[in-house]
């Protein structure tokens, strides 16, 4: 099984969260959206398994500068290609374990899926 977490390199929670999976021996590829982009396919998987209230970043800097106009009216289509077009509005990190995603880090739940 191949482990890929998604992120932005110089994000502190990305930092944290590739620490604890070093630190816990877990191999991993890691994709940085921010510099490689995202696919739309793999973005309409995580809202679909996720849900698009849980993979977009409402609390970040790069949603809260957008028009309100861009912020209101928000359902998964418009979710969807607001993070395509920012890339950066994608919650950090996404780590897809092939059978299921993990959004955000909190080290509890990283430790109850990995043991």
């Amino acid at each position: 099984m191949t482990i890929t977490i998604y992120g932005i390199k110089a994000c502190d929670t990305m930092k944290k969260a590739r620490t604890w999976l070093d630190e816990h021996g877990v191999a991993y590829d890691f994709h940085d959206y921010k510099a490689v982009g995202i696919d739309r396919t793999r973005l309409e998987r995580w809202v679909g398994e996720a849900g698009w209230e849980t993979v977009l970043n409402r609390a970040g800097t790069t949603f809260r500068k957008l028009p309100d106009a861009d912020k209101t009216g928000l359902d998964a289509e418009k979710a969807i290609g607001l993070m395509l077009a920012q890339p950066s509005m994608i919650k950090r990190p996404v780590l897809d374990l092939g059978d299921r995603l993990i959004v955000g880090f909190k080290p509890d739940v990283y430790q109850a899926a990995f043991g």
